[in-house]
């Protein structure tokens, strides 16, 4: 067996001057491409809830305000039967779609259930999300350290969502202990919260109550908690209201500054800092000039759509931004100094993207 013997490598410099590579979402600001786990106690909703999930995202429609991207499905019902699927079925919607696919039986972890999703993804290329309810029944017997079990098989399906390009929703329960934190009763070691992508611990403060909070939290999501309601007509969780109050933009809010600025001014020349002490003076709060940096360049492809070119590079030690409104004209940019020709870093074609 060949033995690798060097690193590859990526400078910091590089990285700092990279455009950011968009998340794919299946659920837009919710659900990106990778692993997530949704817990909630016994008989709480959480099988209605990821069934309507699938539903909403093999119609192309809206999950509550979050836009869905229309893609094929797979919901792996392990603790069901044919006859609950369709009764459940029936009890949400008029029309499934042809998107929308079921098993009640597969492999476990490391024992087949790999094989049959490739091979289902294989089949079925436009897949974009697969939930697994419940993933104790894909788990083999472990005599193992819990903390490793819990992280192997976690890792495992990780890996399997990253290489098909799939969201992966994992149902799973609660402990009975109760926390300040929801993110800390989900069932297992750290193993599990800390290998996936995104939690979300759908919780009753009363067991009677048709009123449950789903807090989201995730590597690529912002925290939010959403308080739901649940339609026992429709067997439907409706949204009353969500802890992140302002919709989110087409833009950041950051970079939304940026191109306020430069209907103005037209071109900027600069440090991040400088950067950001001139967007403070309209957004009257403070900026972070390295979260300046990152978000211009993970809005790359948007300022690029709007005529603003946003280019980075050192000039005497310093690193400097400088943006452009194309549609300018020579006339705006009086009083701006000749800058050395830019240089386009190039990332090595084999550098692996590490999550």
């Amino acid at each position: 067996m060949n033995q690798i013997t060097h690193l590859h490598t990526i400078t910091g410099e590089e990285l700092m001057n990279r455009p950011f590579t968009p998340i794919p979402f299946v659920i837009q600001s919710l659900l990106p491409v990778g692993l997530h786990i949704l817990a909630g106690a016994p008989k709480v909703g959480k099988s209605w809830l990821a069934m309507w999930l699938c539903l909403q995202v093999a119609n192309g429609e809206a999950v509550w305000n979050f836009a869905a991207e229309k893609r094929k499905t797979l919901y792996l019902c392990l603790e069901d039967s044919v006859n609950r699927i369709q009764n459940r079925l029936f009890e949400i919607t008029e029309d499934a779609p042809p998107d929308i696919h079921f098993a009640v039986c597969a492999g476990q972890i490391g024992d087949g259930l790999e094989a049959q999703i490739e091979n289902f993804v294989a089949e079925h290329p436009e897949t974009g999300l697969i939930v697994i309810d419940t993933l104790q029944k894909v788990r083999r017997m472990s005599y193992d350290n819990a903390y490793a079990s819990d992280y192997r098989d976690i890792g495992a399906l990780k890996a399997l969502a990253d290489k098909l390009g799939v969201a992966i929703l994992l149902v799973h329960h609660l402990r009975k202990q109760q926390d300040d934190d929801p993110l800390n009763m989900v069932s297992g070691t750290t193993g599990i919260t800390g290998a996936v992508d995104s939690s979300f611990v759908l919780s009753k403060q009363k067991r009677s109550s048709n009123s449950a909070v789903l807090v989201c939290d995730g590597r690529d999501i912002e925290y939010r908690e959403l308080e739901l309601e649940f339609d026992g007509d429709s067997h439907l969780w409706r949204l009353i209201s969500d802890s992140v109050e302002t919709p989110e933009l087409l833009l950041d809010d950051t970079v939304s500054l940026v191109c306020g600025y430069l209907c103005e001014c037209h071109h900027f020349v600069g440090t991040p800092s400088e950067l950001a002490d001139a967007l403070e003076k309209s957004a009257g709060r403070k900026i972070s000039p390295g979260t300046v940096s990152k978000k211009l360049l993970r809005n790359h492809d948007e300022l690029k759509s709007l005529e603003i070119t946003c280019e980075f590079r050192r000039s005497n030690g310093r690193r400097i931004i400088e943006l452009r409104q194309n549609s300018a004209t020579s006339d705006d940019k009086n009083g701006i100094p000749p800058y050395p020709e830019i240089t386009v870093t190039t990332v090595p074609a084999d550098f692996a993207e590490v999550s």
